[in-house]
């Protein structure tokens, strides 16, 4: 049953006696909580907040509504690593209450300066009306993780021009002057960004709207992110209203970036490429990015999207985070890739190299299988008219990746996947290789399953799925298949 508005906005000490306990019980009996993933101890998660390293310390928070899977009363929950792996929960960061963060505290970044971690963020709240008022909000976290907010806003008001949709400040460093980007709705009702600078990050100026060609793409951009990378400029942000365009833009809302000419932080202008998308499965929004101790610049998703429902709802908590990728560019396209560390979770190695080609049919293998590992593919010598792997399958179940040599397109279908997801996202994804793909190239399946997911980083990261999926816990098998013709398989895998 849905929550009351007022049930929505309690804070977590508001909480009806027994409340808590009673999602903590559901929780536990849950057969998808995730074996190495991020999720939330309690109810709702989305947008990763304040990626960052700080006092030998990966710090990421997270969009965190406790006492239900709906979009309610927003904390920042608190989450560090040493190694990007293994994650400790810390606890709640920020919590919502003051005049300008009453109604939640939403997205931010986190910037170190003068041995603190600053945690820039946005401050919602609501008028007897029900109108909104975004403030944009500043606190201090000391090296024992305490948060000391800042009394005032940082930016009280909305420029002219935009509506009441402002937000997801995310900031960053150049030549000892601080610059920011907000996510922002026109009064025309299109999305953009806007560009704030300044010197101690407590007063800020307004410098205007960043320049693109896209003057009218969706009506929001949100949790917008400029990076440097290479030589080169990227805008990452997640544009809500874009309509479906053959095989992209297939879920309900976005998440892409744009590569051109590092920004010009004068005129604002933004010489960049067409906009692609970061991913091409289901369940992927908000992406964060850091710069790590080493320079590495490392991403990190919510994976999942708003207004949806999940299997998982019933269980009293919804949603993760991906996996943290590295980036890098090749031919003007953004790679993701996961991040080395990842290694560090591999158990019980089992490797299978097929001695005859398949032709024809479905083969499973000894020791090959599982709910939650790691599994690397090479597929070669393919003239199969379908070629791929079933996984998390069973008598009755299955999630299938598949290449249709023919349509030269790579296929995500999770229509058999366990329990039902919403159908406003459907049950198929695509994405067209490149055309220079023939029968003596290898295509490169990499692919992170939990008991819950799936990530499957494709030919060294060119392209990336990343998935929900509700499976029963004995639907554990792999199969590797090939109809219409022959195929070599070449896998190694590790539980984790």
């Amino acid at each position: 049953m849905k929550m009351t508005r007022e049930q929505l906005y309690r804070r977590i000490e508001q909480a009806e006696p027994g409340e808590i306990a009673a999602l903590e019980a559901k929780i536990a009996a849950c057969p998808w909580r995730q074996g190495y993933h991020i999720q939330p101890v309690t109810g709702l998660l989305n947008d990763p907040n304040g990626f960052s390293f700080y006092e030998g310390y990966y710090h990421l928070f997270y969009q965190w509504f406790p006492l239900g899977t709906e979009h309610g009363m927003k904390y920042w929950y608190h989450t560090r690593s040493k190694n990007l792996v293994t994650w400790e929960n810390v606890g709640i960061a920020i919590e919502p209450g003051t005049p300008y963060d009453s109604h939640g505290a939403y997205s931010g970044s986190a910037i170190e300066k003068d041995g603190m971690l600053n945690l820039i963020y946005t401050g919602n709240t609501r008028d007897e009306n029900w109108i909104r008022h975004p403030f944009q909000c500043l606190a201090f976290m000391d090296e024992q993780n305490v948060i000391t907010k800042f009394e005032h806003p940082v930016i009280s008001d909305v420029p002219t021009g935009y509506t009441e949709h402002f937000r997801d400040p995310k900031v960053w460093l150049h030549e000892d002057v601080y610059y920011g980007v907000i996510g922002a709705q026109r009064t025309d009702e299109t999305g953009c960004t806007v560009l704030y600078c300044s010197e101690d990050l407590k007063h800020w100026q307004f410098l205007g709207e960043i320049g693109t060609t896209l003057s009218s793409f969706g009506y929001m951009w949100e949790c917008p992110d400029y990076l440097e990378l290479e030589g080169q400029g990227v805008l990452i942000f997640s544009p809500q209203g874009i309509p479906a365009e053959s095989d992209r833009y297939q879920n309900i809302y976005q998440s892409g970036y744009l590569i051109g000419e590092p920004l010009n932080l004068d005129t604002r202008e933004f010489t960049h490429g067409e906009f692609e998308e970061l991913d091409r499965g289901f369940d992927f929004y908000a992406p964060q990015t850091m710069q790590s101790p080493d320079g590495r610049r490392i991403l990190v998703a919510w994976m999942g999207l708003p207004d949806l429902t999940y299997p998982t709802d019933d269980s009293g908590w919804a949603h993760c985070l991906t996996i943290p990728r590295q980036l890098s560019i090749q031919g003007g396209k953004l790679i993701q890739r996961p991040v080395p560390e990842m290694a560090q979770l591999r158990k019980d190695q089992q490797g299978i190299r097929t001695q005859d080609s398949l032709s024809n049919e479905s083969r499973s293998f000894a020791g090959f299988n599982g709910i939650a590992y790691e599994l690397q593919c090479e597929i070669s010598q393919n003239d199969a008219d379908l070629v791929g792997i079933e996984f998390r399958a069973s008598d009755t179940e299955k999630t299938v990746i598949q290449y249709d040599r023919l349509q030269r397109k790579l296929i995500l279908d999770r229509s058999q996947s366990g329990a039902t997801l919403s159908e406003a996202n459907g049950t198929i994804r695509t994405c067209t290789l490149d055309e220079d793909i023939d029968v003596d190239a290898v295509i490169k399946l990499h692919m992170f399953v939990d008991s819950s997911s799936v990530e499957i980083f494709v030919n060294d990261g060119q392209e990336v799925f990343t998935s929900r999926i509700f499976p029963s816990r004995d639907s554990t098998d792999i199969r590797f298949f090939a109809h219409g013709g022959k195929v070599d398989f070449r896998a190694v895998m590790w539980n984790v």
